[in-house]
């Protein structure tokens, strides 16, 4: 249906004064100083479980110990409370997609097969109400990832705060491909096996000769340096593969099914890209075989079923489990726009269902941190880390667990969002605003 001007003054005009009706519900700012927080069970994750007081300077990790002081310092009081560090999803759409439902608010896809070019960070909305309601749940950082097509661009790492995607940039890229695979895209894919296949043949070439374009484009590049005389046309697909192809910027490969995780472990061990398996919701069927290839993966979403009617219906939960037995380093992710806030829960059913609480927990926070380069920064709580933490009164990978304050490299985080904005105002209302 198309709308006349007219029709289209009245429907912005309309939406104008349902923005206006809602403009009281505005997230509060951040606030940054020393804060030191006091008495709190701390979850170090790197050295365990201690007791005592945490201090924050400058946006870092400036002390843990007991009886701690600082002048000038808030102090929070955080007896018979938990401090862990802020929780890291190595795989979302946060911040590039909106409305899933409609289009012009999505920028996680382009058109086309091969872009390495496009960078996620260029289009994270950081004013995304999907944002607080995502930290206040403890979900600090998150990596921003660009989707469609073989090779859709390059993923970036977030922290939840901050005006801009500069501001937010949490100092890692990576570049996303979708391996090639016969299998099909679900129950409306009416193509026969046949051409599947096909299809699977021609994106393998595709990848091929990419790599090597890209390679004599790398050599060509480096003559060129020494020698001025040498032409070469701009080309940013091939530039923007240079990294990849050198092994300087790692490679996401998104794959599920086991016989193509079998073949993704081929080609990368042919190639030897510096890879990062992704998805990979089969991995529980070929767990050795990953781990003798010491490929690090990064699994989720956790809370899904099965791949196969066949399955028993907890393979989705056991999957990391069983791949971290097997010897596989293990992340977890939940592959989610609105609901990457339950990233701590697809943790728990991990947990629950073989992993155990310990070795999820990592998968949620120090050892994304260490597959992204940033073990040194993020992912656990140890002095001079960033301050990325937040303050509950449980288990974290309970549901009944309150998540009381946050803080994202030092800054103390306000606690309401779109839902506890929403809650607030319907709460106590009246019925009727008719005298």
């Amino acid at each position: 249906m198309r709308l006349t001007t007219k029709t289209f003054l009245l429907v912005f005009v309309a939406l104008m004064m349902a923005a206006t009706s809602l403009s009281a519900q505005v997230v509060g700012r951040a606030t940054k100083g020393t804060f030191l927080l006091k008495n709190a069970t701390i979850e170090t994750i790197a050295n365990g479980t201690v007791r005592g007081d945490l201090l924050i300077v400058d946006g870092k990790i400036a002390n843990i110990g007991m009886n701690l002081t600082a002048a000038g310092a808030k102090e929070i009081d955080c007896t018979d409370k938990y401090i862990y560090p802020g929780f890291i999803d190595a795989g979302t759409n946060l911040g590039l997609i909106e409305v899933s439902s409609v289009s012009l608010t999505q920028d996680a896809r382009e058109s086309g097969e091969v872009k390495p070019f496009l960078e996620a960070l260029t289009a994270v909305n950081p004013s995304s109400v999907a944002i607080p309601v995502t930290r206040v749940s403890g979900v600090t950082t998150v990596l921003a990832m660009p989707e469609g097509g073989l090779i859709p661009g390059q993923a970036a790492l977030i922290n939840l705060v901050g005006y801009s995607p500069d501001e937010m940039y949490a100092g890692f890229k990576a570049m996303r491909m979708n391996f090639p695979s016969s299998a099909a895209r679900g129950r409306r894919d009416r193509r026969s096996e046949e051409d599947r296949k096909k299809a699977e043949e021609k994106k393998f070439k595709e990848i091929t000769e990419l790599w090597e374009e890209t390679k004599l484009f790398a050599k060509i590049q480096r003559a060129k340096a020494t020698d001025p005389s040498i032409r070469q046309a701009y080309n940013p697909t091939l530039e923007a593969m240079i990294p990849v192809v050198a092994g300087e910027m790692p490679l996401f490969i998104e794959v599920d099914r086991s016989d193509d995780i079998l073949a993704a472990l081929k080609w990368i061990k042919k190639t030897k890209v510096n890879a990062v398996l992704t998805g990979v919701a089969e991995g529980w069927r070929v767990a050795d075989s990953i781990a003798a290839a010491k490929v690090p993966v990064i699994t989720g979403p956790v809370i899904g079923l099965p791949t196969r009617q066949s399955d028993r219906y907890d393979r989705p939960y056991a999957n990391a489990g069983i791949m971290a037995k097997a010897g596989v380093t293990v992340a977890i992710r939940s592959n989610d726009t609105e609901n990457v806030r339950d990233l701590p829960f697809h943790a728990g059913f991990a947990a629950a269902y073989g992993m155990g609480r310990e070795a999820a927990l990592k998968a949620i926070t120090l050892i994304p941190a260490q597959l992204m380069g940033l073990g040194d920064r993020l992912g656990s709580l140890e002095v001079g880390k960033e301050a990325n933490l937040f303050i509950c009164d449980g288990d974290p990978l309970e549901t009944k667990t309150q998540i009381e304050q946050v803080f994202i490299s030092g800054w103390e985080i306000p606690m309401n969002s779109r839902h506890s904005l929403l809650y607030d105002e319907f709460l106590e209302r009246s019925p009727g605003l008719k005298n």
